[in-house]
């Protein structure tokens, strides 16, 4: 597969992943959080606001790889 072909997955890939993300940590951040306070709202949407880059990382690295030599 091409870097340009990877790219193209990764994006697409990556722009439906934060979407589905997002929805997720909102809804259970509503549910569980939101109403107990600052001391349990706070540090749930910073951990929330964080726990995506790891996936993306790897995707994005997934993706910078070069192309294999033929």
């Amino acid at each position: 597969m091409t870097q340009r072909t990877r790219k193209l997955i990764g994006t697409l890939g990556t722009a439906g992943f934060l979407v589905a993300y997002s929805l997720i940590a909102m809804a259970a951040g509503g549910q569980l959080v939101v109403g107990r306070g600052l001391l349990a709202e706070l540090p749930f949407f910073a951990a929330a606001g964080l726990l995506w880059l790891p996936a993306v990382m790897a995707i994005i690295r997934w993706m910078s790889r070069p192309d294999a030599e033929t």
